[in-house]
């Protein structure tokens, strides 16, 4: 699917109009407000640059958290303008209203070369029922529509699709657009090995990826708790491992097929399952964890599989960690897998990193400049890897017809 964004219209529809962008500000943060990673800010900066440079009035609209629905002082988005300001170089006016009359107010004295960035759309309750009273009153605030929050596009909400639906034209930003540029790449590889790498802990979030890349990919590697489901649907005793034991029948169903490309681990990390000490792990068989121990890390000779696995490849995806990568003794893995993608880079591979706690992965390792895309979006990305469509894009894609 291709999308149309702002390149695709005349600067006369830029110049002087309010352009109202959803983005995805949902950042993490302390409880004092203070943001800890603010790379999805930052990379919402080309869409707005461009809609500045062009004579746009930028209002910008974003999610935090999950209020549900409840104005909640610790999901505000105060904290996000000064940041937003010192990255672009412009004043950006904050309000803390969303849907009211003075926010529609401001929006219409917002000064050429300034920004206005709204309250936490979750403190609506309408949002995330894509109420159409809600999304008629956030359309009053914009004369065109932009959605750059691609971390957001799998959702059917007010201020992503109700919006899109109503204020015309309606297009994708930038960094919308570079994210399915990516995925296309993905969805039909160009080059070949195309390798897929997946962590995490459930395979029941990810059965219709698996499904895909099965079909798609030369080879699927395995890690994390996903693997441990993988291993006790052979029939390994996976000691006191997090197993998915809801997924197991589907596990087995992968395994059955006859070319399934699927790699699992052949050794693992493993330490005491109710307080892993990563100075007293151990390294053991995949088929031989012990009763009081749990995996925790592939092991090394899986690593140097992966690795190898990795550095041949033309294309490659990764999703998930290999293990829990937050902690200094089990992150091995995952680092090798981080290093390989960009070993692989280097050679001339397309490498994409999915978002989550994988793009948390690469740039834990100071390796996320050093592959192709990192995506800004995990649900969306797995979604429309997929599928092929996120809500999202399919109210653009209705609205430009």
């Amino acid at each position: 699917m291709r999308a149309r964004t702002i390149r695709d219209l005349d600067p006369a529809d830029l110049d002087g109009r309010r352009a109202l962008v959803r983005v995805d500000f949902n950042v993490p943060m302390d409880e004092d407000g203070t943001v800890r990673d603010s790379n999805r800010i930052e990379a919402s900066v080309p869409t707005l640059k461009y809609l500045l440079e062009h004579g746009a009035r930028p209002v910008l609209l974003s999610h935090l958290g999950r209020p549900k629905g409840k104005v909640v002082p610790r999901y505000s988005l105060a904290p996000v303008a000064p940041i937003l300001s010192d990255l672009l170089g412009t004043p950006v006016q904050f309000l803390p209203e969303t849907d009211t009359d003075a926010a529609v107010s401001a929006t219409e004295t917002l000064e050429p070369g300034s920004l206005l960035l709204l309250e936490n759309t979750r403190f609506l309750p309408g949002e995330t029922k894509n109420d159409p009273d809600l999304s008629r009153r956030l359309a009053r605030l914009g004369d065109l529509f932009v959605n750059d929050a691609f971390g957001s596009t799998h959702r059917a909400h007010a201020s992503v699709v109700g919006v899109a639906e109503l204020l015309d034209p309606a297009v994708a930003g930038l960094l919308v657009e570079s994210e399915l540029e990516a995925f296309a790449q993905l969805r039909n590889p160009r080059s070949r090995p195309f390798v897929v790498a997946f962590g995490g802990a459930k395979i029941s979030d990810k059965i219709p990826l698996i499904e895909a890349f099965l079909e798609r990919a030369d080879a699927v590697l395995v890690g994390g708790a996903m693997a441990n489901t993988f291993l006790k649907a052979e029939g390994h005793d996976m000691g006191g491992s997090l197993v998915e034991e809801d997924a197991i029948e589907v596990a087995e169903e992968f395994l059955r097929r006859p070319e399934h490309r699927l790699s699992l681990p052949s050794d693992l990390v493993v330490a005491e399952a109710n307080a892993p000490d990563a100075t007293l792990s151990e390294i053991v068989r995949a088929d031989r964890v012990p009763s009081d121990r749990a995996a925790f890390d592939i092991g090394p000779r899986t690593r140097e599989t992966f690795e190898h696995a990795i550095q041949q490849s033309r294309t490659f995806f990764w999703n998930g960690p290999m293990g829990l990568f937050e902690r200094p003794g089990f992150d091995s893995g995952t680092v090798a897998v981080a290093r390989a993608a960009a070993e692989a880079t280097a050679e001339g591979a397309f490498t994409v990193v999915g978002g989550g706690d994988s793009a948390s992965a690469i740039r834990q390792a100071g390796l996320a400049g050093a592959v192709s895309h990192v995506s800004t979006g995990g649900g969306a990305a797995l979604e429309y890897l997929a599928h092929g469509a996120l809500p999202g894009l399919e109210a653009l894609d209705k609205a430009g017809k």
